[in-house]
C-alpha cells in the first residue's frame, strides 16, 4: 500500500497521513468501555437506550463492531484490547483486566457475557476472567457455539460438529 501511494497517489498518501495524525492526536480509550473514541465517554456508553445490567466483553473494537451489526445485544461493552498470551507476553495488564474489574463492580452490572473468540488464547481469557468474577455476585455467561446459521453438516469441522452436539438444548 505504501508503495502504491507514493508511486501512483502522493495527495492519496497526504490524506492518509493527516487521517493518521489527527488520530492520534484525538482518539483515546472510553473510560467506561476501553473501546476507542473521541469523547471521554463513547456514544454506546452514554446511550439511555443500552441495558447497564449487562456488560459483554470482547476482545477487539471489531468483535463490538460485529455484535452491533447482528443487531443481537442491547447492553453495555468492555472491550479488552486484545486476549492473553503468555507466549506473546500479554498477560492481565495488558488487556486491562483490572479497568474490567472495576466496571464489573460498578452495582449496575449483574451479567456479564465473555464473547471472547473460541481459540485457544480467547478460552484462556475467558476462564481467567470467568475464574476472577466468580466471587462479584455476578451472573458469568458464554456465548455459544456450534453451527453457523444456514451450515450443512458435511461442510463444518469435526470441532465445531463435536461442540455442537455436546451443547445441544431441548426442543420445546
Amino acid at each position: 500500500m505504501a508503495y502504491h501511494l507514493l508511486q501512483r497517489d502522493q495527495e492519496g498518501a497526504r490524506r492518509l497521513a493527516d487521517s493518521l495524525d489527527y488520530a492520534l492526536q484525538h482518539v483515546r480509550h472510553c473510560e467506561k468501555c476501553n473501546n476507542f473514541t473521541e469523547e471521554v465517554v463513547c456514544e454506546l456508553c452514554s446511550s439511555q437506550r443500552r441495558d447497564p445490567a449487562l456488560l459483554c466483553v470482547v476482545e477487539m473494537p471489531a468483535d463490538l463492531l460485529m455484535m452491533e451489526q447482528a443487531h443481537c445485544y442491547k447492553g453495555m461493552y468492555f472491550v479488552l484490547m486484545g486476549r492473553l498470551s503468555p507466549l506473546d507476553g500479554i498477560g492481565p495488564r495488558e488487556i486491562n483486566l483490572d479497568r474490567l474489574l472495576k466496571r464489573a463492580r460498578d452495582n449496575m452490572v449483574k451479567e456479564v457475557i465473555l464473547a471472547t473468540n473460541f481459540t485457544v488464547e480467547g478460552e484462556a481469557t475467558a476462564h481467567y476472567i470467568g475464574e476472577m468474577l466468580q466471587n462479584e455476585g455476578l451472573k458469568i455467561t458464554r456465548i455459544a457455539r456450534g453451527l453457523p446459521v444456514g451450515g450443512e453438516l458435511e461442510h463444518v469441522d469435526s470441532g465445531t460438529l463435536a461442540q455442537a452436539v455436546l451443547e445441544r438444548r431441548e426442543v420445546k
